[in-house]
C-alpha cells in the first residue's frame, strides 16, 4: 500500500512540474502585467473603476478588519505548531489572503459585476474586435470604445457561485505546511483563476460547456500561469480591487490575441515580452 501511494506521489509530482514548466515556458503570467501597463495608458477604461471606487474600499477596510479582530490570533495559535516564531507573520499573510478573497468574490458579485464586462468588451473593442463585441451587446455611436458600449443583451459574467468559496477554504490547510504548502495553494488558486478570467470570452463567442472544456485542456499550461499571476496580485487587500480590473484588461487582451489567431503553440502571443517593454 505504501509503495503505491509513493507512487502516485511521485506521479503528481511530476504532472505539477511539467505543468509548472509548460505554464513558465507560456509567458502567460505577463498577461497581468501587460493589463496594468494598456489600463494606465487608456484613461477611458478608469471610468467604471473610479464610478465603483467609494463602495469598494469601504468594503475591503471593513472585511479585513473584521478578519483581523476575529480571526487573527486562532489562526496563528494553531500555527506556532506548525511554523514556530513564523506563526505571526505566517498568520497575519493568510488573513490578508483570506480578506481579499472574501472581499473580491463579494464586489464582484455585489458591486463591480458589471463594470468588468463593460471593461473587458471596452479593451476587446480597442483591439478591433467589435464583431466579438456585437454578439454580446449593442454597439453605438461614440469617441472612444469605452462610449461605444451600448446595452447588454447577453448576461454578464456568471454570478457568484459558493463553489468557489468552498474549494477556496478547502485548500486553506495547505498554508499551514511551511513555503511548499503555500506554493500548493496558489497554484491551485490559479488553475481555477485562470479559466473563470475568460468566462467573458466564451459567452461572447457562444461556446457550449464542451467548447470551453476542449479549449481550457488545450490551453491548461497558460491559463495556470496567467491565474497565478492573477491570483497573487488580488491577494493584496483593498487594493485587489484595482488589480481585478487591470487582470481583466489583461485578459481581454489574451482574448483578442486568440481572436485574431495571434498565438503561438502555448496559446499567447508570441510578441508578448516585447509588447510588455513597450508598455502600450
Amino acid at each position: 500500500m505504501s509503495e503505491r501511494v509513493k507512487e502516485v506521489a511521485v506521479q503528481e509530482a511530476d504532472r505539477i512540474k511539467t505543468l509548472t514548466t509548460d505554464a513558465a515556458r507560456s509567458g502567460a503570467y505577463l498577461y497581468p502585467i501587460r493589463g496594468m501597463a494598456y489600463f494606465l495608458s487608456h484613461r477611458e477604461l478608469w471610468k467604471p473603476l473610479t464610478a465603483k471606487l467609494v463602495p469598494t474600499l469601504s468594503l475591503g477596510l471593513g472585511v479585513t478588519t473584521f478578519m483581523f479582530v476575529f480571526t487573527y490570533l486562532p489562526q496563528a495559535a494553531i500555527m506556532t505548531f506548525t511554523q514556530g516564531p513564523l506563526a505571526a507573520v505566517s498568520a497575519a499573510l493568510l488573513v490578508l489572503s483570506e480578506s481579499s478573497t472574501i472581499f473580491t468574490m463579494l464586489s464582484k458579485t455585489l458591486l463591480i459585476e458589471d463594470a468588468l464586462v463593460d471593461t473587458f468588451d471596452g479593451v476587446l473593442m480597442s483591439k478591433g474586435t467589435t464583431d466579438l463585441v456585437s454578439s454580446g451587446r449593442q454597439i453605438k455611436a461614440g469617441n472612444n470604445p469605452m462610449a461605444r458600449l451600448g446595452k447588454v443583451i447577453k448576461s454578464p459574467l456568471a454570478r457568484f457561485s459558493p463553489n468557489a468559496l468552498i474549494r477556496y477554504f478547502m485548500y486553506l490547510p495547505l498554508n499551514f505546511i511551511p513555503v511548499v504548502g503555500t506554493i500548493m495553494f496558489v497554484i491551485l488558486q490559479g488553475r481555477r483563476m485562470g479559466p473563470s478570467a475568460h468566462t467573458r470570452y466564451f459567452q461572447l463567442k457562444g461556446w457550449n460547456s464542451a467548447q470551453k472544456e476542449e479549449h481550457i485542456e488545450e490551453n491548461k499550461a497558460a491559463y495556470t500561469s496567467f491565474g497565478v499571476a492573477a491570483a497573487l496580485l488580488e491577494l493584496v487587500p483593498v487594493a485587489s480591487i484595482l488589480f481585478a480590473f487591470t487582470n481583466t484588461v489583461g485578459a481581454a487582451l489574451w482574448a483578442a490575441d486568440m481572436e485574431k489567431g495571434a498565438v503561438n503553440e502555448h496559446g499567447t502571443s508570441p510578441h508578448l515580452r516585447e509588447q510588455v517593454k513597450k508598455a502600450e
